[in-house]
């Protein structure tokens, strides 16, 4: 699990987490694991015009083991990634 801003930070744009979550948004590419990047509160960020990717992107998560708090939250300090 990383997060917009990690990965905004390994593309060498520092401060640009609101691009990667623009850029994951526009994929059509299946094998991009998009699911695995979500905000810097552990929360899965919600999608404008009433996307059902909120609900998408929490099932794979829960497909894949990761756990969620009684807020919904993901707890970073276990499933952050670490490079």
């Amino acid at each position: 699990m990383a997060t917009y801003g990690q990965v905004a930070a390994l593309a060498g744009l520092p401060g640009r987490a609101r691009q990667v979550g623009y850029a994951l948004s526009a994929l059509n590419d299946p094998s991009v694991p998009w699911h695995r990047v979500i905000n810097a509160k552990g929360e899965i960020s919600l999608r404008s015009g009433g996307s059902d990717g909120d609900d998408l992107q929490r099932l794979r998560l829960e497909d894949e083991g990761v756990g969620f708090d009684s807020h919904g939250r993901i707890p970073l300090h276990i499933y952050r990634w670490r490079p």
